[in-house]
């Protein structure tokens, strides 16, 4: 049986989200038996509050660093304790490529603390792009999407497929390519004229491009 050990790092605001993943976590438990795969889940809910020599956040960072995917949810404000439990599995990914480390920020049209747009644009900083749920339904859509692919590949690797063959783009407005591995690509605008291209991110190969 492989044990894949998931950690969530949220704020009390969202709880729901957290008791909701918890449900479909044990369903998908039961589905992926004869898989052999268990899925384990900490949230801090669940840990212990016994005092710690070096504090119980130190405590908590220890499951955070131990995790196989480490999931950040994000509302109206970015905790200290979120951010730092962030900080380790960000370290942790960067020295070992474990944990797989997924961001989700719940729409709101309310008002946001300084907290969380800072650490929004540090991920847009990092090259991550932001990834937006609307419930808890629409959550766990997402991220069972994520668990599907990382199960095909046996939580080895995080890695999105290749598209092969050539693609063809025709317009213009803002156009955005990507999974697209060993094709050509080719962008007909119908004007060369001030045609500027500022950012271009995660694009691995562009055999053809033709402006």
């Amino acid at each position: 049986m492989k044990k894949i050990k998931i950690f969530i790092a949220s704020s009390f605001e969202l709880k729901p989200e957290r008791d909701f993943f918890e449900t479909e976590i044990y369903r998908k438990c039961k589905m992926w038996f004869d898989k052999g795969v268990f899925l384990h889940l900490d949230i801090w809910e669940d840990l212990s509050g016994r005092m710690s020599v070096t504090g119980s956040q130190s405590e908590y960072n220890k499951y955070v660093e131990g995790s196989d995917l480490f999931i950040l949810l994000g509302y109206t404000k970015m905790g200290m304790y979120t951010a730092e439990e962030f900080e380790k599995a960000f370290g942790s990914f960067a020295a070992t490529k474990k944990p797989f480390i997924f961001t989700y920020f719940k729409d709101t049209d309310g008002p946001v603390e300084d907290s969380l747009v800072k650490f929004k644009q540090k991920l847009l900083d990092m090259g991550h792009f932001i990834s937006r749920f609307k419930d808890p339904a629409d959550l766990w859509n997402q991220f069972n999407k994520e668990l599907e692919r990382l199960e095909m590949d046996d939580f080895a690797k995080n890695e999105r497929k290749s598209v092969e063959g050539a693609i063809s783009i025709n317009g213009n407005e803002n156009l955005v390519v990507s999974d697209n591995v060993n094709s050509t690509v080719t962008i007909n605008t119908g004007s060369t004229t001030n045609q500027t291209a500022e950012k271009i991110f995660n694009i691995e190969k562009i055999e053809t491009a033709n402006f």
